[in-house]
């Protein structure tokens, strides 16, 4: 069916931001008077599923998951110092009061060296594993199990990759939960991660790995179903033109639009795990019974969550567009709603 027959859809947007066969000349004459128009993208040298690709995919996320994660470190550091001591930090107004009056300014950035090392490791494995495994889920289940099954095959993948990717945090994960709670304990990672391991050894660098796999499983299952779902209506329901002919701005648009509904989604299901991560990283030799007696059961959903609500959703949308963005430097196709996805062929 053409385009013209649906005038409605076509409306929901602007036109110069896609193009159809039927508008192609005119979106030539508008590039033409639009220099800074950004065109749809076009595939470069990286064969896709290709070794390059993953590791573009794996740079993506190390630039995404790293610079997002340390821009929010102030709303991080009052969130985890609300989860640790909720009879000091009683709302997010005075937790900010609080941290700026006993630490000044510098008190919102402790911790930013574990947070920038920790999260762009992770980020690099979880984003360019997430790619190999819904590709090697894809295959295994074949062409039209994939596509029948997608979604299994969005929360198979990106759980077997936020898996390995926790690993590599964890350590880092550590000492940023220390430095950010307790001031005085150490200056930062180089201080901080010797005095974790003359004190616990190595494995008090993994105390929380449990608590986190908890955390960031779930969360991250909930991030790339619901953003893959979400990009998909988007391009379904609310473009009148397939992904490959809209511009790379639009694209981006969705991602990000799609990134951020699916981080209110993450923040909820993950919270109760996150307070436990904080709580035992924060308290030597503390159980989850410990940290359910201290906060409550209504506390370990609830605590410093709209707080995080706001974090995550905005930190996920940056995260997708930084990611798709990167992909499209490389000559690659943003993710989700197009054609190369392997759990839609």
């Amino acid at each position: 069916m053409e385009f013209s027959e649906k005038p409605s859809r076509r409306s929901l947007i602007p036109s110069f931001l896609y193009a159809s066969p039927l508008t192609s000349k005119k979106a030539a004459n508008f590039e033409q008077r639009n220099p800074l128009m950004i065109p749809a993208p076009a595939e470069g040298g990286i064969e896709m599923f290709s070794p390059a690709y993953y590791a573009a995919c794996t740079a993506g996320g190390m630039l995404c998951c790293g610079l997002t994660h340390t821009a929010v470190t102030p709303i991080d550091v009052v969130k985890c110092n609300m989860q640790i001591d909720p009879a000091k930090y009683k709302n997010i107004s005075s937790a900010f009061g609080i941290v700026m009056k006993e630490q000044g300014v510098k008190g919102f950035y402790r911790g930013w060296v574990p947070t920038l090392l920790g999260y762009s490791a992770q980020g690099a494995f979880k984003y360019g594993l997430y790619e190999f495994f819904k590709k090697y889920y894809s295959d295994v289940a074949g062409a039209e199990h994939a596509a029948k099954y997608k979604t299994l095959i969005y929360l198979a993948g990106s759980a077997s990759a936020e898996f390995i990717a926790d690993i590599a945090l964890c350590p880092l994960e550590a000492v940023k939960v220390r430095v950010q709670t307790q001031p005085g304990f150490a200056r930062g990672l180089a201080d901080g991660l010797p005095k974790i391991v003359r004190a616990e050894g190595i494995s008090g660098l993994y105390r929380g790995i449990v608590p986190l796999w908890g955390r960031q499983i779930p969360y991250t299952m909930m991030k790339f179903a619901t953003f893959e779902n979400t990009v998909e209506a988007i391009y379904k329901y609310a473009i009148p033109a397939p992904k490959e002919q809209c511009s790379n701005a639009l694209q981006l648009g969705v991602s990000f639009s799609g990134g951020y509904i699916a981080g209110v989604f993450c923040a909820a299901i993950s919270h109760p795990a996150d307070n436990l991560v904080s709580f035992l990283n924060n308290a030597k030799g503390a159980t989850v019974a410990d940290a359910v007696d201290k906060l409550g059961l209504w506390g370990l959903f609830t605590r410093g969550l709209p707080l995080r609500i706001v974090m995550i959703g905005t930190l996920t949308g940056a995260q997708w567009v930084i990611y798709d963005a990167c992909k499209v430097y490389f000559g690659l196709p943003t993710t989700g709603g197009g054609s190369h996805d392997p759990a839609t062929k």
